[in-house]
């Protein structure tokens, strides 16, 4: 276990008890519940745990949010007590000057877990995410043998995208372990918190996390220049320097894995420049051209009978795309993935409508992921498939096959009730 983890397991105030307001809850039984509601999460094969004040605990089991049986809602003083008894030291300060906080958790021989502590209406509140506890591979993450090939570049850059829950960690967690298993090179890891826990194989893996072993993201990525590495993985391009440092490292001779927050591979690259001020972003665009070998953008869908699974876009950096981002003709990215599937290329539409047509997903979950609706909405009627289910939605207000207006951002589609 990480050492800021077994410093976490240690806090506590003197008896054995953790101080909550006046109340002081002992420790083993702060730490007892929150590791027995992990422990269910993990057998239940569920992927987030969610507790709030005056709640039962929640998790998602393939996607759909279901209360635990039994378990009664939560008050304000276990729960802050159960928070404080795993929470390393550096998180407790960081959570009472700015009410939230992201840090990783060890339960030994069941799992680890990505942990966020928040502030919300009700008092205190907690989500704490399943990572395997062991490194998952490319053939487990059917990754394609294109993708796979990024992993044996000498230089360059790969971003791995999608909305938050779409499993990039997991993706480029198989990315870094064929890396691990194939090349014999220097591995650092730039993470926040570090999710999957890489051991040495061919490689020689760095692992640093920021708050922990790194001031920021971008100051490790300025150091890791200085540590003779071959790959470079930024858990996170949150900020322009970061990005400027990644896009420099990846044309000076580094293979760099990144993620972004974004859902197609043209408005990946959108995102990238769009980050630097005007005067700049013909240069980033000329660099990025040069630099990108490749995007994965994907998202998560639960499948038929039970489980989820990814779907993918793909993009490839051939030479008529390299010219397209450095003409600034974005617009025309989608285009020519669509029309170069023999390299290995996939539009998210595409990845959807396999699924479906191979009886994986159904049509509306397969619609609902869509970045593109229209013209998915084409392609499924073109296969001749049930699209009734637009005709009840809610969503589209009983307007048949004619979509409304995308969702103002901030906007909310209702929930369904909480299963049991």
């Amino acid at each position: 276990m990480p050492e800021d983890e077994q410093a976490a397991v240690r806090a506590s105030t003197p008896g054995g008890t953790v101080a909550v307001g006046d109340a002081r809850i002992p420790l083993e039984l702060a730490k007892s519940e929150i590791d027995g509601l992990l422990t269910t999460l993990v057998q239940k094969g569920g992927s987030d745990l969610h507790l709030r004040v005056g709640e039962p605990p929640v998790i998602r089991l393939h996607g759909e949010m279901m209360r635990i049986d039994g378990k009664r809602p939560l008050e304000t003083d276990m729960l802050e007590a159960m928070l404080q008894s795993i929470m390393p030291e550096r998180n407790k300060k960081e959570f009472a000057e700015t009410w939230d906080s992201d840090y990783a958790y060890e339960i030994e021989g069941l799992a680890r877990f990505r942990a966020n502590a928040a502030k919300e209406r009700k008092g205190v509140a907690a989500v704490f995410r399943v990572i395997p506890a062991t490194v998952v591979n490319v053939e487990q993450m059917q990754v394609t043998q294109e993708v796979q090939n990024l992993c044996f570049l000498t230089k360059g850059l790969v971003l791995v995208t999608g909305p938050t829950g779409s499993g990039k960690s997991t993706t480029l967690c198989a990315l870094i372990d064929l890396v691990n298993r194939s090349r014999t090179d220097h591995v650092i890891t730039i993470e926040d918190p570090i999710e999957f826990v890489h051991p040495n194989k061919n490689c020689i893996i760095t692992q640093r996390q920021v708050g922990v072993h790194t001031q920021s993201f971008k100051s490790a990525l300025r150091a890791a220049l200085r540590e003779d590495p071959d790959v470079i993985l930024v858990g996170e391009m949150r900020d322009l320097e970061t990005t400027a440092i990644a896009i420099e490292t990846a044309e000076t001779g580094h293979l760099v894995f990144g993620t972004l927050h974004t859902t197609t591979a043209a408005s990946t690259i959108d995102r990238v420049i769009d980050q630097f001020p005007a005067d700049r972003q013909d240069q980033v665009r000329t660099m990025l051209s040069e630099s990108l070998k490749g995007v994965v953008s994907q998202v998560l869908l639960k499948k038929i009978g039970g489980g989820r699974v990814a779907a993918r876009e793909i993009m490839l950096g051939v030479p008529a795309l390299s010219n397209l981002i450095r003409e600034g003709k974005t617009f025309q990215i989608p285009g020519v993935i669509q029309t170069s599937r023999r390299f290995g290329m996939i539009t998210l539409n595409d990845a959807l409508i396999e699924y479906v047509n191979d009886k994986v997903v159904e049509p509306k979950e397969a619609y609902m992921k869509a970045v593109e609706k229209v013209g998915f909405l084409n392609q499924l009627k073109q296969a001749g498939h049930d699209v009734s289910f637009l005709e009840a939605s809610e969503e589209f207000g009983g307007a048949g096959d004619k979509p409304k207006e995308p969702p103002k951002p901030g906007g909310a589609a209702p929930r369904p009730p909480l299963k049991r």
